[in-house]
């Protein structure tokens, strides 16, 4: 039987902490899912569509090179919820700080109530990575900024032609 792994996030864009964390899943897992969030609360800066692009551009060498199957997909709802509706039973978390790891504890309790056979693991984002956050990219971005240090060139390209 496999061993599938979810992992979500909005991926507004994808940047080199969320590779990070894909990379390390694929050495766990048989299957990764990456599921991309959909907040009706939240206007992203690229389209569902466009956001799936880039993370299936980004990984697919990535996924030849660590003999890795995944795959991606929206979803609306909670993300315990998209993780049973994709046969997962590990979730995957990037934690970049104590911040992070104080908010999702409480999602992991929150979750194992819910789905007691979907465990959480936690990956602590490589140093390198650690301080990458998308909405900084996007803030970074739209002030003309280089963002090639956070981002694939891929993903450099759609920023810039985004906010031009």
């Amino acid at each position: 039987m496999a061993l599938i792994g979810f992992y979500a996030g909005s991926f507004d864009p994808i940047t080199l902490g969320h590779i990070d964390v894909i990379k390390r899943a694929f050495n766990i897992v048989d299957q990764l899912v990456i599921g991309v969030g959909i907040n009706c609360n939240k206007t992203p800066m690229f389209t569902t569509a466009e956001r799936i692009e880039m993370i299936e551009n980004d990984c697919k060498d990535l996924a030849v090179k660590y003999g890795a199957n995944f795959c991606t997909v929206s979803f609306n709802s909670l993300v315990i919820a998209a993780a049973h509706e994709h046969n997962a039973s590990l979730i995957f978390r990037g934690l970049r700080d104590s911040t992070d790891f104080d908010y999702e504890m409480r999602m992991v309790g929150m979750n194992a109530n819910m789905a007691p056979y979907i465990e959480t693991v936690f990956l602590a984002s490589s140093p390198e990575y650690r301080y990458i956050a998308s909405n900084l990219v996007r803030q970074i971005a739209n002030m003309g900024g280089d963002v090639s240090c956070f981002v694939s060139a891929n993903v450099a390209m759609k920023l810039k032609n985004k906010v031009l």
